[in-house]
Parts: structure tokens; sequence; C-alpha cells
């Protein structure tokens, strides 16, 4: 079939590359434009422009998809259909309209739970025990088209939003590959049952110690790789990367102790965590046990804002 891929980051490559190794012609890429990143806030290319450069497909990365330049390239490349995963740019209707099949979008989330731009960490910051993929056909809703295939996967109770990530790239990689070879018939989405996965802040990371220990470990998991759950120790900011659900009585929340067998346990306004991977502001990520060598701490120790 001759497509059109519309992506930006890893979870969207992963698919592009099930599509080109199942044979199909992809005539077109599209990509949002370098974003400067690092230190150096050097220009980045994105993941989808790496491999489409790699593989020598046509790629363009308009600023939007609403001129008549980037209309013009989609039509020209006159495609079958449009593959969407995780673009980060809004198609309007003249450019949903183009291919001879519509537009078909990788999303990680059985819709409707999750719409919008975090469906994994939203999932996880919600208790969620299972998520999915969804391979819809676009209109012009946020994520409200008709639902051609779902397939559910299970959240580990310490998966990060990184881990579970990568599971549902492969995920939703093979299932769009399964849609375009059988087509499937549309099914309605319930909106009623609609939640909407608000884009993650930097400011959600920083840890509120009052919250119960299930709370405040869904944000550790959730927040890594991106932002980083962030809390204060000592006036160092310290970011929380992994951490499981201890036992401990008592305690004033934000307080660190030295568990028995040397791990670092923080009271939380219910139940406590012991922080298993942790990294002090311009370090590395380091255990527990390494972080506490190098910052040893006072009795009453607190972690805070």
């Amino acid at each position: 079939m001759r497509l059109i891929f519309a992506g930006t980051p890893e979870f969207a490559a992963i698919a592009l590359a099930a599509l080109v190794d199942a044979g199909h012609d992809v005539a077109l890429v599209l990509t949002q434009p370098d974003r400067r990143a690092g230190r150096g806030l050097r220009l980045e290319p994105s993941a989808i422009k790496k491999y489409a450069q790699k593989q020598r497909l046509t790629l363009e990365q308009p600023l939007t998809l609403k001129s008549n330049a980037a209309c013009l390239a989609v039509a020209s490349a006159k495609a079958d259909a449009m593959v969407v995963a995780a673009y980060g740019l809004i198609l309007p209707k003249r450019v949903l309209e183009i291919p001879r099949l519509g537009c078909i979008n990788i999303h990680a989330s059985l819709l409707p739970r999750w719409r919008g731009a975090a469906p994994i960490q939203r999932a996880i910051l919600a208790g969620d025990t299972d998520t999915g993929i969804t391979i819809m056909q676009m209109d012009e809703g946020l994520d409200t088209g008709d639902i051609l295939l779902q397939k559910a996967l299970p959240i580990g109770a310490d998966e990060t939003a990184g881990e579970l990530h990568a599971r549902l790239a492969a995920l939703g990689a093979r299932m769009v590959v399964d849609v375009l070879e059988t087509p499937p018939l549309p099914a309605r989405q319930n909106n009623a049952q609609a939640n909407y996965a608000v884009k993650i802040s930097k400011e959600e990371a920083v840890i509120d110690w009052n919250e119960d220990a299930i709370v405040v470990q869904r944000k550790i998991r959730a927040f890594n790789p991106f932002p980083g759950a962030v809390s204060v120790l000592a006036g160092e900011r310290v970011k929380l990367w992994r951490a499981q659900l201890a036992t401990l009585t008592g305690g004033v929340p934000g307080t660190a102790c030295r568990s028995p067998a040397g791990q670092l346990v923080i009271a939380c306004g219910s139940g406590a965590l012991s922080i298993l991977e942790l990294q002090r502001a311009g370090g590395k990520r380091m255990a527990a046990a390494q972080f506490l060598a190098g910052f040893p701490l006072a009795a009453g120790a607190r972690f805070g804002a």
C-alpha cells in the first residue's frame, strides 16, 4: 500500500520501521522540525527524521499542516492512507480527506479511556491495572475517531512509563501492519467514558510527601524517564527514579531513614517508600546504597519541595 507516515518520537519510529519492513511503499514522511535539546541547546532531529534519512525516504518538516504548501505535499504523495503516531501537530480536515482511505492513528490507550498527549503517564498516575493500543480512524476531534482495532496490556506494579512505552510501541507497530493488511469494521467510541490525558508538566513532578505512599510511587514511575520526580534534600534537588512500598510506622512525611538493610526509606502521609534509585543534581543515577555512601543523612533529615 502507498502510505504517508506522520510521527516524531521513538514510539512512531518503531511503527514506521515495521511498515517499511512489511513492504509498504512509504511515499512521504512527515515529522516536526528539529528541536533544541541538551545542555548546549543544539538542534536535534527527531527519531523519525533519523530513520527516514537512513532509509532515504522523502521527508518534510512543516511547522503546520494548515498551510497550502503542506497540503500540496500531502496531495502530491498520492497515498492510499496516512498513518499517524505521536506526531504532535493537528491534522486539519482538508488533510484528513486527502488520502483515499483516510488517516489512521496509533494511540497508546484503550480509547476512550485516555485521549490526549500523555496517555501512558496518566494511566500509571490513575492506578490503572491495564492499558493498550488503539488503532483509530482519524476525524477532526481529539482522539475521537472510530476504533479499528484494540489490544490490551497489563501494567506492571512497578513498571515505569519508559518501560511501558517500549512495550506499547512494539505492540502498536504490529497492530498497524495487521490493520492495513486486513482492515476491520470500525466501531464508535463511547464518549461518556472519555478522559483527557493532559500533557505532563515539570511542576507536577515535584513530590508532595504528605500524599499516600502508593500515590507518590505512581508519580515516580509515571515521570520516569521524563521529567523525573523531584524532591529537595538539604537544599539540593534530587531526582527519584525507582521506589517500592515499604513498611514504616509513624514518621513525619518526608523524613528519611536507613532501614536495617541499608535502604533509604522515606515516610509519606500514609505508609512509606523505599527509594531504590535516585540522582543528585548534575550527577548520575545511582542505587540508594551508593547515594547514601556519598551523602550521609543526619538524624531526622527530610525530603521536601
